[in-house]
C-alpha cells in the first residue's frame, strides 16, 4: 500500500514538472515569436518561434511539445493583432512539434545535429504547407497564397538550423540529458 502511494506521488510530481515545463516552453515560444518580426510579402511575418517549437518537441516529446509549441505562437498571433491566424497556428505548430518529436524519437536519436535537422525538416513541412493552404482560404486563391511560401521556407530553415544547434549543444550537458531524457 505504501509503494502504491509512493508511485502515485512520483507520477504526480512528474506530471506537475511536465505541466510547468510545457508552460515555460509555451511562454518562450510566444516571446520568441513576438520579439523578432520580419515582415513577409503576404502581410504576415517571419520570427524565431519555430526554433522553440522544434526544441520543445525534442525536449518534451510529442504530446507536451505539441501543446507548448501550439499555445505560445497562437497566443502571439492574438497579442500581435493577427487573431485570424491563431486557430491555424494552434493546429500547424502542434503538428510541427509532434512530427519533429516522433521523428527524433523514432529515427534521429544518436545521429546528432544532422538527425535533429532531418527531423526539423519533417516538422517544418506542415508549417509551410499549412500556412499556404490557410492563406489560400483567407485570400481565396492558392496561387496568391504561394507568395508566402518563400518567407515560410526561410523561417523554416532558420528554425531547423537554430533548433538543431541548440538541441545538440544542450545534449552535451549531463544535467539536460538527465532532466530531458528524450533528447
Amino acid at each position: 500500500m505504501e509503494k502504491t502511494a509512493e508511485r502515485e506521488a512520483v507520477r504526480a510530481s512528474r506530471r506537475t514538472r511536465m505541466i510547468v515545463m510545457t508552460a515555460a516552453f509555451a511562454a518562450l515560444a510566444c516571446v520568441a515569436t513576438m520579439v523578432v518580426k520580419v515582415p513577409s510579402p503576404t502581410g504576415g511575418y517571419m520570427n524565431l518561434g519555430d526554433t522553440v517549437v522544434l526544441l520543445g518537441g525534442y525536449l518534451l516529446g510529442p504530446a507536451w511539445g505539441a501543446l507548448a509549441g501550439s499555445i505560445g505562437p497562437a497566443l502571439a498571433d492574438v497579442l500581435l493583432g493577427a487573431p485570424a491566424y491563431a486557430p491555424a497556428t494552434l493546429v500547424i505548430k502542434a503538428g510541427m512539434a509532434a512530427l519533429a518529436a516522433v521523428c527524433w524519437q523514432t529515427f534521429g536519436r544518436g545521429r546528432g545535429p544532422l538527425g535533429l535537422a532531418a527531423c526539423g525538416i519533417v516538422g517544418e513541412l506542415p508549417m509551410v504547407l499549412g500556412y499556404w493552404l490557410y492563406d489560400g482560404v483567407l485570400l481565396g486563391s492558392l496561387t496568391g497564397a504561394a507568395a508566402g511560401i518563400p518567407g515560410n521556407l526561410v523561417q523554416a530553415a532558420f528554425g531547423i538550423a537554430a533548433s538543431a544547434l541548440l538541441a545538440a549543444a544542450l545534449g552535451r550537458s549531463a544535467y539536460v540529458r538527465r532532466e530531458f531524457p528524450r533528447l
